[in-house]
């Protein structure tokens, strides 16, 4: 009984603690339970949801990602500029215009090809997570400096901003997306041998060698596609403001973690849900907004978030050990 009742509350300590901060939050300020303030929140956390969704399948098979914040914003940077500006090939005399659909699609190329490369480097020179996407943090956010030259681009039209302030059935089109979004990982966490096999690798990886798997292909799937949603994050991102800021995705990489943590996702991999991260998705922004809401420092913030993510870890580290 005892048992049952122990597992029932790690399911749902989730959706519990973000009642609780809802309830407290309405309390503290009349203007948290508002229409207006629940759909800011909402668009608000679609970005993060898109980068969560992609760091809960690095986690998932033990990895981590750290560039995910880095490669949002060179990936919006790229988007904001072909669709701006275009491409010029002077050695060549050729200019490239792009259109809405193109100037995305290639900013979400461009996030999948660094996401790529850091499951390369991962798996084909046995660079530690850590350290190889450290790398491409630094890496990524170099290049976006170069290719913006250290200027938001803005101006980007009202046919790409519909992307981030367009509405469609009452609902904000962020929202829209990162639901698409969330379905997407949900079946194929669930439903297909890909998610079968990343939860394999993440719970023991020489035993999924030995059952046949190819886990150095699987780990470059993870990351690309994590680097895809982070790219899709941008798109959200760089809409909504109608700019790509050079500085763009700064922190975002630690938002996304906690998400995943506080979803309830073992750092130590294997274990964890799509729906999950949603939920520790939505506590990190409801939290976000309601110390804005109170007024709160930003860098009271920072530390608040921290010591939340300190204790998401700690809990998962006690399940792991009554496991």
């Amino acid at each position: 009984m005892n048992l049952t009742l122990n597992t029932d509350l790690k399911k749902f300590q989730s959706l519990i603690a973000l009642s609780l901060l809802c309830v407290v939050l309405s309390i503290l300020s009349d203007k948290f339970l508002t229409v207006d303030n629940t759909w800011n929140v909402m668009r608000q956390i679609s970005v993060n949801v898109c980068i969560s969704v992609g760091m809960t399948l690095v986690i998932l098979t033990k990895g981590i990602d750290l560039s995910v914040g880095s490669i949002l914003a060179f990936s919006g940077a790229v988007t904001a500029g072909l669709l701006k500006y275009g491409l010029e090939l002077d050695t060549f005399n050729i200019f490239v215009g792009f259109t809405v659909l193109g100037a995305v699609a290639s900013g979400i190329v461009v996030g999948g090809g660094f996401g790529y490369f850091n499951g390369w480097m991962i798996t084909r020179f046995k660079v530690p997570p850590f350290v190889a996407t450290l790398a491409m943090l630094a890496i990524a956010r170099g290049a976006t400096m170069l290719w913006t030259g250290g200027f938001p681009i803005t101006g980007l039209g009202e046919n790409f901003g519909f992307i981030g302030t367009g509405w469609f059935v009452g609902i904000p089109m962020p929202v829209w997306i990162s639901i698409v979004v969330v379905i997407i990982a949900i079946i194929i966490t669930t439903k297909t041998k890909l998610g079968r096999h990343i939860y394999a690798i993440g719970g023991n990886e020489s035993a999924a060698k030995l059952s046949g798997i190819n886990v150095n292909r699987v780990k470059v799937y993870v990351y690309t596609i994590a680097g895809v949603l982070a790219a899709v994050g941008s798109l959200l991102l760089t809409a909504r403001l109608d700019s790509a800021q050079p500085n763009a995705g700064t922190s975002y990489e630690l938002d996304s973690i906690a998400a995943v943590v506080i979803g309830g996702t073992s750092l130590s991999g294997g274990r964890g849900t799509i729906m999950g991260t949603v939920q520790g998705a939505l506590i990190i922004g409801v939290l976000n907004n309601g110390l804005v809401l109170l007024n709160v420092s930003p860098f009271w913030q920072q530390v608040i978030k921290g010591f939340v993510i300190l204790l998401a870890v700690i809990i998962d580290k006690m399940n792991s050990k009554k496991d």
